[in-house]
């Protein structure tokens, strides 16, 4: 009988709980910060919501102005309830095709989208064309919407035969292009005129389809509109932005973790150290200890190695093939042997020492016949 000397599950715990425990921390951190920086996106421009990136005040403004407001939560409502008397109000344009955007604003008896960029350009409003981003702050229209006066807004800015505050409001035909939501979010809509440009451009008629386009949507019309959208574009930036986090951490454990940063380097002892010196350290390790189970092993597959080849067996040689081989040997019964060998493990430091002396008259027996 062997005894291993496999670190067990105690002792793998142990060692690795530092580790684990760290990891869990970072993996929660990383939870916690994409779900802060992802939250109230939910609740964008959506005019039943009161939060600060939601659109309830401006609908609320617009019915009191007799606009019957129609929400659509998927192309097919959007297209059902779009005519030439309506508005169509596009959340989030960047999610459609060129084409389906062409359709729906030919349907429509005006069109105002949020922040279109590339084919959602090109879907909505052909001659218009983008400049670059800018920071939200007060504009001055400089056109025919200066009865709104100063406008706060921001975002994308276009170039267009009617371009206003800056180029982040132009308009191309019945199309309307906001360069951000500052206009009709909650959070902004008190600022300068923002609350008449967001009456205008969404009262013209007496109903408007407020179209928050959906996943099922962004999947159909091929997301930006610059080839095929793929599985890993639908996750929001928020937990990339986590998971880059995460594998930083994961680089930082290693390095710190690494027992090298280099090939190894030989150096000169300071002082000889006798051969011996390591069996003398473990053993003293085994005492403090008290593995008296390991030390037995130790020595059991230390004397079985060098009766091996004394007896001429192979080194896969079973227990009993061993212990009948040091018998026919020495002569001793195939109990006495096999119990010397193989038995239990001691259990005190006695029985030990006691193990050590009869293994070692067993080899002296094996050798000298």
């Amino acid at each position: 009988m062997t005894t291993s000397i496999s670190p067990d599950a105690r002792r793998i715990w142990s060692a690795g709980r530092g580790p684990v425990l760290i990891g869990l921390i970072v993996l929660a951190a990383a939870i916690v910060i994409a779900l802060v920086s992802s939250g109230g996106e939910e609740d964008a421009l959506d005019p039943e919501s009161a939060s600060p990136q939601g659109s309830r005040a401006v609908a609320r403004l617009l019915e009191q102005q007799g606009v019957q407001i129609i929400r659509a939560n998927s192309i097919d409502d959007a297209a059902g309830a779009v005519n030439g008397d309506t508005t169509l109000l596009i959340t989030n344009p960047n999610w459609l095709s060129a084409e389906q955007l062409s359709v729906l604003s030919e349907e429509s008896g005006s069109t105002v989208a949020i922040a279109p960029t590339g084919g959602a350009v090109d879907g909505l409003a052909p001659g218009t064309g983008r400049s670059g981003l800018v920071e939200p702050e007060n504009r001055q229209p400089g056109c025919s919407f200066d009865a709104a006066g100063a406008v706060y807004i921001g975002g994308v800015t276009y170039e267009a035969r009617t371009s206003c505050y800056d180029g982040t409001v132009v308009r191309d035909g019945n199309v309307t292009l906001l360069g951000d939501a500052s206009p009709i979010v909650n959070d902004t809509l008190d600022e300068e005129g923002n609350a008449a440009l967001a009456l205008r451009v969404l009262g013209e008629h007496r109903q408007l389809v407020w179209y928050m386009p959906n996943l099922n949507d962004r999947a159909v019309g091929g997301g930006d509109n610059e080839g095929d959208q793929s599985l890993y574009s639908l996750i929001p930036s928020a937990w990339w932005f986590a998971l880059g986090q995460v594998g930083i951490a994961v680089l930082l454990f290693m390095a710190w973790r690494a027992r090298r940063l280099g090939p190894i380097v030989t150096e000169p002892l300071p002082v000889v150290v006798r051969a011996a010196e390591t069996t003398e350290g473990r053993a003293r390790l085994y005492r403090r200890a008290k593995a008296t189970d390991h030390a037995a092993d130790a020595l059991r597959r230390a004397t079985i190695s060098k009766l091996i080849p004394m007896l001429g067996l192979s080194s896969d040689a079973s227990p009993a093939a061993i212990s009948e081989g040091v018998a026919a040997r020495t002569g001793r019964p195939g109990v006495e042997v096999h119990a010397v060998l193989f038995g239990p493990p001691p259990t005190t430091e006695e029985a030990l020492v006691q193990i050590a002396d009869d293994l070692d008259a067993l080899a002296n027996e094996v050798g000298s016949h």
